[in-house]
């Protein structure tokens, strides 16, 4: 009976191996470093092995997990068409990204792989912009770096999107950037 339960473990944690091996990782070199070509919007990134999240994480493993960087991209891009004015398009170059919260493993094997949320880990996000107009006159153009250093405060302790804080950012960044373009191109 022993032997057929061993037996039995060993089958599903050798046929969950290709799997696990197969996860997600933003540092897979195979992985397109852009968004396809869709709206008036598009958002490239350089290697996220060189983000500032993964080079100096005491993680690196952990960090590099998932789909963050993409999601990121594509939260980017949707916000910030919702924002252009009719014929106007933006591309973004993403050089850097340092999310919330860091990994502490000298908490101990248990919980090196949770990111703990404090003041000393804002997120982070540099990125070079071109924005157009409906001709294909550069409008505005530059390298833009976010840092949210008061992150906690306001914080959704329920909320569960583990990209919140760079959201939130995002938001705050398209906000302050294209509303005043907004009003200028409203009053000329």
């Amino acid at each position: 009976m022993k032997f057929t339960t061993f037996a039995l473990a060993a089958i599903v944690a050798l046929a969950t191996l290709p799997a696990m091996a197969a996860a997600t990782r933003v540092t897979d070199p195979d992985l397109p470093r852009e968004l396809p070509a869709q709206g008036p919007v598009s958002v490239s990134w350089a290697d996220p092995a060189q983000f500032t999240d993964i080079r100096y994480s005491p993680n690196k493993w952990e960090a590099a997990r998932g789909t963050w960087v993409r999601d990121l991209a594509e939260y980017l891009r949707k916000e910030a068409s919702k924002a252009l004015q009719p014929g106007q398009t933006l591309d973004v170059h993403i050089t850097d990204i340092q999310r919330a919260g860091e990994y502490e493993p000298w908490h101990g094997p248990s919980a090196d792989h949770i990111r703990v949320m404090k003041d000393i880990y804002p997120p982070r996000l540099t990125f070079d912009f071109t924005l157009r107009d409906a001709d294909g006159r550069v409008i505005d153009q530059g390298q833009r770096k976010l840092t949210d250093l008061g992150y906690l405060v306001g914080a959704r302790p329920m909320e569960h999107d583990p990209l919140r804080y760079e959201k939130r950012m995002i938001n705050q960044w398209i906000h302050r950037e294209f509303s005043d373009k907004r009003e200028l191109s409203a009053h000329p």
